[in-house]
């Protein structure tokens, strides 16, 4: 077994119209031994910028605890938050610079960015960028994950709309993955709100 795979995740990202949704399981083991179904992959950096971490958790709680020290440091100098383009080439630099050990994650980075445009990215474990126009997914389950977006997937999508289609794409996807699960978590940010839901999902 992989060591991404230790811990078992599930992330996906999502853009519709002026707005993005970022979900992920909550499932938490070790191996197949679950240790708690309430766990956070999903963090908040600003009100418009959400950061997602599947991998190794350890790993994934060091990095975010790092990526806040960094950004707090950007908001004390530049009196402004970070764009999301910004944060995700620091996120690739830390990543880079850590490459001969790295953590093991894989980041999924989703923020709106100037006149409320979606951004998404992901990228392994050394820094390595992955931009895309619809959607971006990690972690254990990330093969259903693409075939459920792929099939579900559609431009311009409403907030409501936009949640329904990643709630259903992240739910029927950990269900064929015995790593990832036990419900789900998902923001919808527009420009105006955050919208969070946690989802129920098989518990088996």
């Amino acid at each position: 077994m992989s060591i991404f795979e230790y811990n078992g995740s599930a992330l996906i990202a999502m853009v519709g119209k002026n707005c993005f949704a970022i979900a992920s399981d909550r499932r938490l083991g070790v191996q197949l031994q679950t240790i708690a179904t309430d766990f956070q992959r999903i963090y908040k950096v600003h009100d418009r910028l959400f950061l997602g971490l599947s991998g190794l958790a350890t790993d994934a709680q060091t990095l975010y605890q790092r990526l806040v020290f960094r950004h707090k440091l950007y908001q004390l100098r530049e009196e402004r938050d970070m764009k999301p383009e910004t944060f995700a080439s620091l996120v690739s630099a830390i990543l880079y610079e850590k490459r001969f050990g790295p953590y093991f994650c894989q980041p999924v980075i989703a923020g709106l960015g100037d006149e409320d445009k979606p951004f998404i990215c992901t990228m392994d474990s050394i820094g390595a960028k992955e931009l895309a126009k619809d959607f971006v997914v990690a972690g254990t389950a990330s093969e259903s994950l693409y075939g459920a977006c792929e099939a579900m997937f559609k431009p311009d999508m409403e907030a409501e709309e936009l949640f329904e289609t990643v709630s259903q794409a992240l739910l029927s996807s950990v269900d064929r993955d015995c790593l990832s699960g036990w419900g789900g978590h998902v923001y919808v940010v527009t420009p105006t709100e955050v919208r969070e839901r946690i989802l129920k999902g098989r518990m088996d």
